[in-house]
């Protein structure tokens, strides 16, 4: 798979008004049949260009967000914008704005895979004669040319999750909205696609992810949100939420045993093991290290190793939802 963003250049996207949020989310409720809250008055946005993660576990209210925002599903309370207009009172030029990689596969069976993304693109206006040249594009980029007379039927799982991203795109969208895109792929075309979306971002494009796979929204997002029981319990740069929110084990390991602690490690809290050779210092933020060791070093103890064990995405979303997967 060509991982350059070339299309943008047959595609011809043109970024908005700066000024104007990507999405942006105000309030919004959704109720289960029953009454029971799916969504609990979640509010963010997404900036033009960002390349967001919204976490959370099974059931927690990911998907319904998605359907809402892409107008798949009603909501009972809130306002949800994309690029200023409201996706109920202005359905048209918000919808047209997204595409959409959901996360099960729901083509026309009866269709070819080229037929596929000429068809979707028809639906939003596009000529045909645009439509299909948009289409060898992406067949091209995605390395389905060779298939692309094929029923879909007889396309593997990862071939169908390359062709759900091209139909998200096939219609040159400003946001593109991805529910699980690497489930079921194996190890090499998560990377391939990994660094096509990252390709695509850097041309300009909003993308809004979701994922169970953590360490995908660790490598690839600069923004997160993490919902937990229908209410947003994280939302901020992805740098910020693990400087604060991840605390980290700082291991120094001494040439000889420390006969005391220096004064300067009183605000922290140490264990010792090895019979006083090895420290441990517990919930450790990044800058506290040079100081650590500049103490140690005053002190006259002399350092033989060190390791510092950071926290990670999944370390904070299982302390935030107390669940083990997103």
């Amino acid at each position: 798979m060509n991982t350059t963003a070339e299309l943008f250049d047959v595609f011809q996207v043109d970024r908005l008004n700066d000024r104007l949020a990507a999405i942006e989310v105000s309030g919004l409720q959704k109720r289960y049949p029953g009454g029971a809250l799916a969504v609990d008055g979640v509010s963010f946005a997404v900036a033009q260009g960002d390349f967001f993660a919204f976490l959370g576990p099974n059931g927690a209210g990911k998907t319904t967000t998605i359907n809402a925002i892409v107008g798949l599903a009603r909501f009972d309370a809130g306002t949800i914008k994309v690029f200023g207009h409201d996706v109920v009172s202005d359905y048209r030029q918000a919808r047209q704005a997204i595409g959409l990689a959901p996360q099960e596969f729901n083509f026309d069976r009866y269709l070819t895979v080229e037929e596929i993304l000429v068809y979707q693109a028809g639906y939003f206006g596009v000529p045909r004669p645009v439509a299909r040249e948009r289409a060898q594009v992406l067949l091209r980029q995605f390395s389905l040319w060779d298939k692309r007379r094929d029923e879909v039927a007889k396309l593997s799982g990862g071939m169908k999750r390359r062709l759900s991203l091209a139909r998200a795109l096939v219609h040159a969208p400003q946001i593109l909205i991805l529910d699980e895109p690497t489930a079921g792929v194996d190890l090499e075309l998560r990377l391939e696609l990994w660094e096509f979306l990252r390709a695509l971002n850097r041309a300009g494009l909003t993308i809004f992810l979701t994922t169970h796979y953590l360490e995908e929204a660790e490598q690839l997002c600069n923004r997160v949100g993490i919902i937990s029981q229908g209410r947003l319990v994280a939302l901020e740069d992805k740098a910020a939420l693990l400087a604060h929110q991840g605390h980290n084990r700082l291991e120094l390991l001494f040439e000889s045993p420390l006969q005391q602690l220096p004064p300067a490690w009183a605000e922290f809290n140490v264990s010792l093991e090895l019979e006083g050779r090895r420290a441990i210092i517990h919930d450790t933020l990044v800058e506290d290290v040079p100081r650590i060791l500049a103490a140690s070093e005053s002190a006259g103890y002399r350092l033989e190793d060190l390791h510092l064990a950071r926290r990670n995405l999944q370390d904070i979303f299982l302390e935030l939802t107390g669940k083990t997967n997103a």
